[in-house]
């Protein structure tokens, strides 16, 4: 898809001159509203991170914050140092790369971090997150060298749109499963949740609103929709006091209740610098070490390309070979938030596809991603505030984007099996395995094989050769660390 731009105007504003928002066809009131879409889409993280990384102890029995069981004052530490370093990043992703995403700590890899690294027999969350920082700076470095983005050109422009179509799915899927929507089902997989629930009521709602905006071309149809499912779920809550689903009641809302608490706290960021950076290295064998930090740098190393691919083609910024703009800036800022995710003690950093309901609903430029990064700040002392908007209100977003992400499907080669089966693998797995790196790798293997069994050796870029024998590591890594003992 290529990059469609509009001529500079005279008489811009400097904010419109910096970050090239007449130049891409937007406006400033539309690059905001997108970046608080991509932040309310994604603000979850603020309350679900501390559950997955403040509740676990450590190798020596200890959770993050201190204490051998997490309080609501731990949870509070883990919450405030995830909106901050969050807010940080997104904003230095605007300034510096000028480009519509936001970041945050990795769902996937925080729970590497937490169940696979922190809990191992005498390792502290310190050590824990020294591993992490050690992980972003090895992807900078990558970075720095040209190796991460020849990857990134080295991959056929059908693969990428294959890319993006799989994370719409995705990121479809995480809206369905977050709103209640979609479940665990008892004879299969998945199945439909509850439909006769208050809060998928409030789903339901928000979705067919976005829906009914959007068909009647109604600028900000995601935001309209996620404020109005907001503002139902808050009287419902406040009328039927329905509640969550914690404690047994499968009819509450998912996550958070919106019940109003006041407006402002005052954050405790004691966990920022509590990193250990060679601590590992004393209670876990080097070759242990290797393989986990391995396993980080693959999923973040394929995450960002993915993310980078579906943000640049839903917002009609890539070019002829499917490349975003100021590629290498995207992705030194994507290496430094690994490192500063691990020097906060809230995990990894990484680019998130929710960026994409934002530039669904028309963000552009790296405005929108100052914008989210500054409510990421916000809410480090506007918490009760950012708890008004229920995982039931947020997810309509999510699954609209799939809908937009979708219809790239149309520009592969469906007949052309040499393309064919690595994009369908890359599509249905990432969605089916809850991983963006799973679907790649799949894809990548595929593709690889296919060129071999064709005798079509040559055709192949030596990198993508490098790639899929990082991913034959990433699949094998649990056998590999149990042979290892």
């Amino acid at each position: 898809m290529a990059n469609q731009t509009t001529a500079p105007a005279p008489g811009r504003s400097g904010i419109d001159r910096f970050f090239k928002i007449t130049e891409r066809g937007s406006t400033v009131g539309r690059e905001i509203r997108g970046g608080l879409v991509t932040f309310f889409a994604m603000s979850y993280i603020i309350v679900l991170n501390p559950l997955i990384i403040g509740t676990v102890q450590d190798g020596t029995g200890q959770v993050l914050g201190g204490g051998t069981e997490a309080t609501p004052d731990s949870l509070g530490m883990v919450a405030a140092a995830t909106a901050l370093v969050a807010g940080l990043v997104t904003i230095l992703m605007g300034v510096f790369a000028n480009f519509p995403i936001a970041l945050a700590a990795g769902l996937g890899l925080n729970a590497v971090v937490a169940f696979s690294i922190a809990g191992l027999p005498d390792v502290t969350w310190a050590d824990a997150m020294g591993l992490v920082v050690i992980e972003g700076l090895i992807i900078l470095v990558l970075v720095l060298t040209g190796f991460r983005e020849a990857v990134f050109n080295a991959v056929p422009f059908e693969l990428k749109t294959a890319i993006s179509v799989g994370i719409g799915l995705f990121i479809a899927l995480i809206g369905f499963v977050n709103a209640g929507f979609v479940v665990p089902g008892a004879g299969t997989p998945l199945a439909l949740g509850n439909l006769g629930t208050w809060p998928i009521l409030v789903f339901v709602v928000g979705l067919l609103l976005v829906i009914a905006l959007f068909v009647r071309k109604i600028r900000g149809a995601m935001f309209w929709g996620i404020l109005a499912a907001t503002v139902l779920a808050v009287v419902l809550e406040n009328t039927l006091h329905i509640g969550t689903k914690a404690g047994g009641n499968p009819n509450g809302f998912n996550l958070n209740a919106p019940t109003f608490d006041g407006v402002v706290n005052v954050p405790d960021f004691g966990l920022l610098g509590q990193f250990s950076l060679l601590g590992s290295f004393d209670n876990i064998a080097i070759v242990t070490v290797v393989l986990l930090v391995f396993s980080l740098l693959i999923a973040d190393f394929f995450d960002t390309m993915g993310t980078m691919v579906a943000v640049g083609a839903e917002a009609d910024l890539l070019d002829e070979k499917g490349n975003p703009p100021r590629t290498r800036a995207i992705l030194v800022v994507d290496s430094l938030a690994a490192t500063l995710g691990g020097m906060g003690s809230v995990s990894s950093n990484t680019a998130y596809v929710e960026s994409t309901s934002g530039v669904g609903d028309g963000a552009r430029t790296g405005l929108a991603s100052v914008t989210t990064g500054a409510a990421f700040l916000l809410a480090t002392f506007l918490a009760p505030l950012v708890a008004l908007v229920p995982y039931e209100a947020a997810a309509p977003a999510l699954v609209f984007v799939g809908y937009l992400m979708m219809m790239q499907v149309a520009n592969i080669s469906w007949r052309n099996v040499e393309i064919a089966i690595p994009a369908f693998l890359t599509i249905v797995l990432m969605p089916f395995t809850y991983s963006i790196a799973d679907g790649i790798g799949a894809g990548f293997l595929a593709f690889v094989v296919i060129k071999l069994a064709l005798g079509k050796v040559r055709e192949l870029h030596w990198l993508m050769w490098v790639a899929s024998l990082m991913f034959v590591v990433y699949f094998l890594m649990e056998p590999i660390q149990n042979a290892i003992g």
